[in-house]
């Protein structure tokens, strides 16, 4: 497969899967919004803290007020990791590849940009938790005709490898906002506000059902090993980490537990990691320490993807 196709395949699928979770982050706060017992007045600048992207948002939008938030992490033309931004570089991909992708999959991505851009004239703050749903839903549904009208060839799984990469990452991060940040006060801790949030992050992960059908309490320490180390919830680091080092392999030829690639050694140590580390030793360690690892460790994965799959070697 040339390097240009399994480039455009696996961020046609990080940036539709990236559209999602970022409609994620939005709707777990507009859920605080309606049920904090409080008034939570510093719940929305951790999601601009999250990308990155504070100083920016900053020189541009002022204070971070729930509206500019919203708009600049939704609508903003202007803003690379947007939802429209990303939804337009992922029908840009898909487009450079149509002669490869199946055409339901390229509809499916056309159709979803056009909604965010339709909405994104003017959408009343009253559907925006109903858009921020159909966002959801219209990257299951892109994910689910994938699945069902293309080849699980070399080009799928660098597809999949593009959306389990991005999902890791933005379960890492939804969680760090939540311990690290979003709690106002440490006298909130085991109150009914802490308990909230945790229900909310669980929520915005899909999670929270799964959760509930094994344990019986909230509790921090059991919804982070579920988000973290669980091996069958599809949203978890582990599972995700498990399933693209299974695409690696089936990208590069090689056995499992073997490499053949700096990609598939930077992945491997990476889950292997997870696989022996309790969350009793991640929280004694310190969790925002260890998931801001995680995320360092992913980026630095991303990067050997790049240079093992995507760079040009330079002629001669």
């Amino acid at each position: 497969m040339l390097s240009r196709v399994a480039d455009s395949i696996y961020w046609l699928n990080r940036y539709v899967e990236r559209a999602e979770n970022i409609a994620r982050f939005i709707d777990v706060n507009l859920n605080l919004l309606l049920d904090a017992p409080v008034v939570m007045t510093e719940q929305w600048e951790p999601l601009i803290k999250t990308t990155g992207d504070l100083e920016s948002f900053k020189q541009r939008y002022g204070e971070a007020t729930a509206d500019n938030v919203i708009h600049f992490l939704t609508f903003d033309q202007h803003y690379s990791n947007s939802i429209l931004s990303c939804l337009r570089l992922a029908r840009e991909n898909a487009r450079s590849v149509r002669e490869i992708i199946s055409s339901e999959m390229w509809e499916q991505v056309n159709t979803f940009y056009l909604m965010v851009k339709d909405a994104s004239q003017a959408q009343p703050v009253s559907q925006l938790p109903s858009f921020f749903a159909e966002v959801k839903m219209a990257s299951h549904l892109f994910a689910g005709v994938m699945n069902a009208t293309m080849s699980h060839n070399e080009g799928w799984h660098f597809g999949q490898l593009g959306r389990l990469l991005e999902r890791a990452d933005k379960t890492a991060r939804i969680l760090d906002v939540k311990y690290f940040i979003l709690l106002p006060a440490v006298n909130y801790v085991g109150t009914a506000l802490d308990e909230l949030q945790w229900i909310a992050l669980l929520k915005s992960a899909s999670g929270y059902e799964m959760y509930r059908k094994r344990q019986r309490r909230i509790s921090p320490t059991d919804v982070a090993k579920f988000l973290i180390l669980d091996r069958e919830f599809p949203r978890s680091i582990q599972f995700c980490l498990l399933e693209a080092e299974d695409s690696l392999h089936q990208i590069g030829g090689s056995s499992v537990g073997s490499w053949c690639n700096t990609a598939e050694r930077t992945l491997g140590r990476l889950r292997s990691e997870l696989d022996f580390i309790t969350i009793e030793e991640v929280i004694q360690s310190g969790l925002h320490e260890f998931l801001d690892h995680i995320q360092i460790e992913l980026n630095g994965v991303g990067e050997k993807v790049f240079e093992t799959f995507f760079a040009l070697e330079p002629a001669g």
